[in-house]
């Protein structure tokens, strides 16, 4: 992660980096997910905010048919045309020319680019770095070449992108989050019917804080292919006797065990957890309607411990992590994202807030030889034109 550069200084890269001529410059945010996590693919509910991190590029149409792209974070560049064989071999790059295509497929004419970008979502995090990068360029060229494609549109185009040019096969959760943003406020998003809400979030007295591992994970490994292989195979085995379940989503508990016999003890766990977080995502949505931050935090356990134990996607940094929370009395704390390292999210009261960092710091310093980092969070705006 890059320290927050301002517009001024991404536009003297830009000219450094490609020439004269004035660039528009564009943001989209990277995303906290408060709960309803592995749900997308489900066809379940997530309840996702837009964050003041993010992903910033200065955009220019060259004329030419190749796009030139400078990461300044990782002072890397790359070049390539509009083409399906013209995939570049960086792989943030592929980020920019899978949308490039994905709007191209939609009947869109994308003119080549230069462009350089940069951004302050930690990578590797669990804030979605890649859809907050995809959201940019897409929200980007939709608005320089007046495409005229909607905010869902553009919300697919990321997630395509993901499932054509990077190879994991994320829900639309990230993309949808980092466009549809709204300061103050989360959504819920029904990932089935693709409808969404917006729920006020002010906790006033807490703080919602990420405490990373710093552990890496590789979404696109297999684990979380395989997890998402369970879950459809439980949902196809209850559509066999309730042939009105198309996902998880639609299936209780009931209805699980009545086919427990039939799939693997595997299987069964993963869809029983998404059953049951489908459940808690409503249980939150009543308690922010009230105000009440303390059911909201209880479910947020709920469902760490429901990731570590029956979706198996934590680790024991993570686990710790929400141990050292518990112990403080913080109001709500679990893995947040894919899972297998990355961040716990925590909904804090501000009188706990100093003590339990130093604490979590020391703690797990001294049980895995380095701090976690911590990142306070506010809820913020989606993509939009600086």
């Amino acid at each position: 992660m890059s320290k927050h550069l301002t517009k001024q200084e991404i536009l003297e890269i830009f000219l450094k980096k490609m020439g004269n001529g004035t660039p528009e410059v564009y943001a989209s945010p990277g995303r906290v997910n408060l709960i309803g996590e592995h749900t997308d693919y489900n066809g379940s509910f997530v309840f996702p905010g837009a964050i003041d991190k993010g992903m910033t590029a200065a955009i220019r149409f060259n004329g030419t048919d190749k796009v030139r792209a400078y990461a300044i974070d990782l002072d890397e560049s790359a070049e390539f045309g509009l083409n399906e064989e013209d995939l570049p071999k960086e792989g943030w790059a592929r980020y920019i020319f899978g949308v490039c295509r994905e709007i191209i497929k939609r009947g869109g004419s994308v003119k080549a680019f230069d462009t350089v970008f940069t951004g302050d979502v930690p990578l590797g995090a669990g804030m979605s770095s890649s859809a907050a990068l995809e959201s940019t360029y897409a929200f980007a060229l939709n608005d320089m070449l007046s495409l005229g494609i909607d905010k869902f549109e553009l919300a697919r185009i990321g997630q395509s992108t993901e499932h054509n040019y990077v190879g994991v096969k994320c829900g639309i959760m990230d993309q949808f989050a980092s466009l549809f943003g709204k300061k103050g406020h989360l959504i819920r998003l029904d990932t089935k019917t693709m409808e969404y809400a917006y729920f006020p979030f002010d906790p006033q007295g807490y703080k919602l804080v990420l405490l990373d591992t710093v552990v890496k994970h590789e979404l696109a490994s297999s684990a979380y292919n395989k997890r998402r292989e369970s879950c459809e195979h439980a949902a196809r085995t209850i559509a066999k006797r309730h042939p009105q379940v198309e996902f998880l989503r639609d299936a209780s508990m009931e209805m699980l065990n009545e086919v427990r016999a039939e799939i693997s003890e595997e299987d069964y766990m993963r869809a029983r957890y998404v059953i049951e977080e489908t459940q808690r995502v409503r249980d939150v949505s009543d308690a922010l309607e009230r105000g009440d931050y303390e059911t909201v935090g209880e479910k947020m356990y709920e469902t760490h411990h429901g990731m570590s134990k029956l979706y198996e996607v934590s680790c024991e940094e993570l686990d710790f992590l929400n141990e050292v929370a518990r112990e403080h009395g913080v109001t709500g704390s679990r893995v947040m994202g894919g899972g297998f390292g990355g961040c716990t999210i925590n909904l804090v009261k501000d009188e706990l807030y100093n003590s339990f960092i130093a604490d979590a710091k020391e703690q797990f310093s001294a049980r895995f030889g380095h701090e976690p980092k911590v990142y306070d969070v506010v809820i913020s705006d989606g993509a939009h034109k600086l």
